[in-house]
């Protein structure tokens, strides 16, 4: 049998946005100043949900909890981003990327839990208000909390090892800007419908237990909501899960556009813009989201000012 010459990829090159070295400045200064206000408006939040006395209650733990996990997901990606805006050279080792996708999966997949869970303590709140401090007590939201972060991670690690055990032999050139499934398995060798298929079932059926939860603990607010006698009772229950409602619609609207829209509707360039949309969309608007539309917020951020 013949022999074929192949060269085994042990790096990857991100080729990023297809723009010119001017651009590429700007794209890093934008970037670098999206980065400082997710750090520091999510930081804020977390500062005060552990500080303010008013703030020690459920809804602010899992918040506190979500800014935390915002951070930690932003930062797989946007620094190297910022990193290969400002260097020439682009390359991620094998191992790296492994590692950067690995960690996006696991956090995403918090990420959903931890959306679900939130879902949850709002239909407790409003479906069964006298219960509430009963059922979500401090150890029990800590448990939910703690299953949020660890359950994602023996299916991430799966994904991670069932996509780097292909065979990569071919081109390193990765057109995207970060370690992500769909660039890596086009740069696959061989025969690669088994592990995509088997690839986007897990992914699908992770993501919509977390979203069916969602879905179902809204259906029992919105029943319970319009069943309410007075306009003010309805609007004053619906505004405690609004900012919730927001954040799971960008969420989960941005990766529906992604993932599931027909790939022949948008170029490769717009994949890399739209996996940038829901990477950074939720943690950049999450701070101002709570902190505008929750009068709790705004009152422990003044208490700070006026200390300052």
């Amino acid at each position: 049998m013949a022999r074929e010459n192949y060269t085994i990829v042990m790096e990857f090159i991100l080729l990023g946005f297809s723009v010119g070295p001017k651009f590429q400045v700007i794209l890093f200064v934008v970037f670098l100043i999206i980065y400082m206000n997710i750090l520091m408006g999510n930081g804020l939040i977390i500062a005060i949900t552990k500080t303010d006395p008013t703030l020690q209650t459920p809804m602010y733990f899992f918040l506190g909890n979500f800014s935390f996990l915002e951070i930690c997901y932003t930062s797989v990606i946007l620094p190297n981003l910022l990193i290969n805006f400002w260097s020439h050279n682009k390359s991620i080792s094998f191992l790296d990327c492994a590692v950067q996708l690995c960690f996006f999966l696991i956090l995403g997949s918090t990420e959903c839990f931890l959306l679900a869970v939130m879902a949850y303590d709002r239909y407790v709140a409003i479906c069964n208000p006298l219960n509430y401090p009963l059922i979500m007590n401090h150890k029990f939201c800590t448990q939910l909390v703690v299953v949020s972060w660890i359950s994602g991670i023996p299916i991430s690690i799966v994904l991670t090892y069932q996509v780097f055990s292909l065979s990569f032999c071919g081109s390193n050139k990765l057109n995207h800007v970060f370690c992500d499934i769909p660039p890596l398995l086009k740069l696959a060798c061989g025969d690669t419908i088994t592990t995509e298929f088997s690839v986007y079932i897990l992914a699908v059926l992770f993501g919509m237990v977390s979203f069916l939860l969602i879905l179902w603990s809204y259906i029992k607010i919105i029943t319970l909501i319009l069943k309410l006698p007075s306009a003010t009772g309805r609007r004053k229950a619906f505004s405690t899960c609004f900012s919730h409602f927001i954040v799971v619609s960008l969420f989960y609207g941005s990766i529906a556009i992604m993932y599931l829209s027909p790939k022949t509707s948008h170029s490769e360039e717009n994949d890399k813009v739209l996996s940038l949309f829901y990477t950074i969309l939720t943690p950049m608007f999450n701070p101002i989201i709570y902190s505008l539309r929750n009068k709790d917020v705004i009152a422990a951020l003044r208490k700070i000012l006026v200390k300052n």
